[in-house]
């Protein structure tokens, strides 16, 4: 089957997030299960810089001339929309110098939603695809872009929802501006609280809808977790499905083969990062510092994590207030250290080093930390919402008997919760036949893309139109 995967970012050209991530995996994935798979992007700098093949004109979009310029992604083929005036520009993909969106965004991923209409209706060099993959709102305005180019009868479209919470949202003056029938702007259209939404749009007009865990999908129909859009999603609940994210296990390979193989590298990472030498579990955090991560609880549970023996090793940025608190948190406790910002490399030997990673999230639609955790025998510590929930076994006494655990999980999300959950994990640590067991178990758990990868196929094959 040929599928046109249309992302605002996808590894290893420019990567904000986990959708990335999943961006640039599938298509190699899929291939083995019979799909191929190309991938559309955003002509930024980074993603020019790999497209040297042919060229397609499109003509004006949204201001100024684009084009398609293909190249390669790995095996993949790679279509970079070629629109200067709305992607050669420095810094953040979606923000600028000011920390805020780019005021264009409405028009610049409109602009990615007319290119993969026009690319599904006319197809490209010969190649027409028959299933369009959009991820996330940055793609949702291509099926309405579709059905105006008469094409939505023949070429199907999926939207995965990375995250809900981000939902693609402009005001109503925009209708004109980005081409949109002005007969959708209503409660069942694209219309949302008087302005409008490219997530809302995808979720109506598209002919199926996936996210990105089997728990998530369900919470995605309350209130508590739908941002609002959980009416919408409620009335396609026949069309909607969870699929468990998988990593890329060639490219996340831990240096060593079993878990003895670890004290070596945790013997390294305390040197490294000044903390010290002691008989007790290194927990790790690698993330963004939001509230939505969960890093506020953390804080006020982490005595019981450090009077208990334990030690942490963060490294993340985001809220300047998070920030400042963790960068106290170290100068007051020996057995604290933190890095703000991002160092691929040092999270790797983060991975490989640390004893335990905690993911205390009070919402998170899959999660990849918690899988690196699995695959390098660094044990999840997770809050019990999402994909954390799918893919870590608790601790729990039924658990433990089974000798099946690979981690801990704690519920009702709150900083009492984790606590209890970090005291639980020193007091497991105690006892090393137990923790060398979950450290087996958790290593070999699957974590890859095999049994994902043939359920996107199983449902990209049944929304095919040209059977």
């Amino acid at each position: 089957m040929r599928v046109l995967s249309v992302a605002s970012e996808c590894v290893p050209l420019v990567k904000t997030g986990g959708l990335a991530d999943v961006a640039g995996a599938l298509p190699g994935a899929l291939a083995h299960a019979g799909v191929e798979m190309r991938t559309l992007l955003p002509g930024y700098p980074s993603v020019m810089a790999a497209a040297d093949g042919a060229v397609h004109e499109l003509g004006d979009l949204f201001g100024g001339p684009a084009r398609i310029v293909e190249g390669r992604l790995g095996d993949t083929v790679l279509y970079a929309l070629d629109a200067p005036h709305l992607y050669d520009r420095a810094g953040s993909i979606y923000l600028g110098p000011d920390g805020r969106d780019w005021p264009d965004n409405p028009q610049r991923f409109a602009a990615l939603s007319m290119a993969a209409a026009r690319l599904g209706a006319e197809g490209i060099g010969g190649w027409h695809p028959q299933l369009l993959h959009l991820h996330d709102w940055q793609a949702g305005w291509t099926p309405i872009y579709l059905r105006a180019l008469g094409a939505a009868d023949r070429v199907a479209t999926l939207v995965t929802v990375h995250n809900v919470a981000f939902q693609g949202v402009a005001d109503a003056d925009m209708i004109g501006p980005l081409k949109l029938p002005p007969e959708g702007f209503t409660p069942d259209g694209y219309e949302y609280w008087g302005r409008i939404s490219a997530l809302k749009a995808a979720l109506i007009h598209v002919d199926a809808i996936n996210t990105v865990s089997p728990t998530y999908a369900s919470e995605l129909l309350t209130p508590e977790f739908g941002m609002g859009l959980d009416g919408v999603l409620r009335a396609r609940r026949g069309d909607l499905c969870g699929i468990l994210n998988g990593i890329d296990e060639a490219i996340w390979t831990p240096p060593y083969k079993a878990p003895r193989g670890k004290g070596k590298h945790t013997r390294a990472l305390r040197e490294e990062l000044g903390l010290p030498q002691k008989d007790g579990p290194l927990a790790i955090v690698i993330s963004r510092l939001t509230e939505q991560k969960g890093l506020d609880l953390l804080l006020a549970a982490l005595p019981a994590l450090i009077d208990t023996g334990g030690q942490l090793a963060l490294l993340g940025s985001g809220d300047p207030k998070l920030e400042a608190a963790f960068r106290d948190a170290a100068a007051a406790l020996p057995d604290v250290s933190v890095r703000i910002g991002y160092d691929e490399a040092l999270s790797r030997r983060m991975m490989a080093g640390g004893d335990a990673i905690l993911v205390p999230s009070r919402f998170e639609p899959c999660g990849l930390t918690q899988l690196y955790g699995l695959r390098y025998g660094t044990l999840p510590v997770v809050a019990l919402t999402g994909g954390l929930a799918d893919t870590v076994i608790n601790a729990s006494p039924a658990g433990l008997a089974a000798g099946a655990a690979t981690g801990l999980q704690f519920y009702p999300i709150n900083a009492d919760t984790l606590a209890q959950a970090l005291v639980k994990l020193t007091t497991l640590w105690g006892d090393q036949a137990v923790w060398q067991r979950m450290m087996r178990n958790a290593m070999a758990h699957p974590v890859g893309w095999d049994v994902s990868a043939r359920a996107y196929a199983d449902l990209m094959k049944s929304l095919d139109k040209s059977i």
